[in-house]
């Protein structure tokens, strides 16, 4: 795989040769940035894994998806409502949409969101197409149409946009005519974000906190699309972010927000990414 080769420093002293054949084996790797910790997963395009979605009908943390969905990795993925515990982005599992955020009475009937609606049914979403017998990811706006001779498998929406470019205002998080930024678009925070490669790999990313610093600590949303770039993909998106910011690895959950006592804060979550065998 073209981009594990360059992505980051080897952490043994002695520097591997150039591999014959791309990898397909997907590897876990933690970086330290300036202001927190990244989590990477890298599943390259040959590999005997997939890249999926689920739902859960109460919310969950990636511990329990994991006990359900027997999955090698989880990463939380789109929005919801903590209140009522309905999402806030679409998902689509096996070709079949079970959330779609315009029958969330909450968010549908908010004053101070309905000038953004339009743009909120609209948002980023990260996609699994069949296209024949050969699977693809994208990220697209939930309105755009599907590749030619490609079905739609899974989705699942969040946002922003963080390449080619950050689309924080075309998606309706950030309206600088009247202060609006959901996100904190230029605040340090726990941060999770998907990236597909040229060559058809995915990046998945959670960057943690530190502990010692729980009010000024993790990554903003232009320096993780720096971030992703720096990892070679050519795509990616925001997911879910802050106190969601979580994921599980073969056997072990790690979480991404901090309490002022620099304990973990382990916040429920309503869909998930999962990695799973072919």
């Amino acid at each position: 795989m073209v981009t594990c080769t360059f992505l980051l420093q080897p952490t043994s002293s002695v520097v591997p040769k150039a591999q014959p054949s791309p990898a397909t084996t997907i590897r876990y790797i933690e970086r330290s940035l300036p202001q927190g910790i990244a989590h990477i997963l890298l599943i390259p395009a040959n590999s005997p894994f997939v890249v999926t979605g689920a739902l859960s009908p109460t919310v969950n943390n990636v511990e329990e998806f994991a006990q359900k969905h027997q999955a090698t990795a989880i990463f939380n993925a789109g929005f919801f409502d903590p209140a009522n515990q309905k999402s806030t982005s679409y998902v689509v599992v096996a070709g079949r949409q079970i959330a779609n955020p315009k029958d969330n009475e909450r968010l549908v009937n908010n004053p101070q969101l309905k000038p953004y609606l339009n743009q909120i049914f609209n948002r980023s979403e990260f996609r699994r197409y069949l296209c024949g017998q050969i699977t693809t990811y994208a990220i697209a706006l939930h309105n755009e149409s599907l590749p030619k001779d490609c079905s739609l498998v899974d989705a699942i929406g969040a946002g922003p946009r963080l390449l080619p470019q950050l689309t924080s205002e075309q998606e309706g998080f950030v309206d600088k005519t009247k202060g609006r930024d959901a996100l904190g678009t230029e605040q340090p925070n726990a941060r999770t974000a998907v990236g597909i490669t040229r060559d058809g790999s995915v990046i998945l990313v959670m960057v943690a906190q530190k502990p010692s610093q729980p009010n000024n600590s993790g990554i903003s949303l232009v320096q993780l699309a720096q971030l992703m770039k720096t990892l070679g993909a050519s795509e990616a998106m925001n997911l879910d972010g802050g106190s969601s910011s979580s994921l599980y690895y073969k056997g072990k959950a790690i979480y991404g927000k901090f309490d002022l006592q620099g304990n973990f804060i382990k916040r429920p979550v309503k869909s998930v990414l999962l990695v799973k065998p072919r």
